[in-house]
């Protein structure tokens, strides 16, 4: 068996760093491939703290870009946007900063938010 030089050496080297960076770079993809996103919830009609809130999924009809998965939620009538995070919780205007696991629980925070004001309508762009 001759004896490894090290152009030889290198050579291994740099096929091993190359395999490495190949799979490093396939790993994100098949990752993202595999990845979806939960089930969208189901409907919810309650009176909560003497409020009414509902959530269903949405039809599609009229925002153009639904943040929420297709899900609409409303508050007194008046509809609370809602969007639904990458780690599949969700947030809303009025509990921006506070994710919670369901629409249903994001109606429920905005109501605790809102302490007895009304819910105004969003603007739409």
């Amino acid at each position: 068996m001759p004896d490894i030089t090290r152009r030889r050496a290198l050579t291994a080297a740099a096929a091993v760093a190359a395999t490495a960076s190949v799979a490093t770079l396939a790993a994100p993809a098949a990752s993202a491939a595999g990845h979806h996103m939960p089930a969208t919830p189901g409907s919810f009609d309650e009176v909560y703290k003497g409020r009414r809130i509902q959530g269903r999924p949405a039809s599609g009809g009229g925002h153009h870009h639904e943040h929420g998965g297709g899900y609409a939620v409303f508050v007194d009538g008046v509809q609370l946007h809602v969007m639904q995070n990458a780690d599949g919780s969700w947030i809303s205007v009025v509990s921006h900063y506070d994710p919670v696991p369901t629409p249903r629980a994001a109606a429920r925070a905005a109501v605790d938010e809102l302490q007895g004001a009304p819910l105004l309508p969003f603007p739409a762009n």
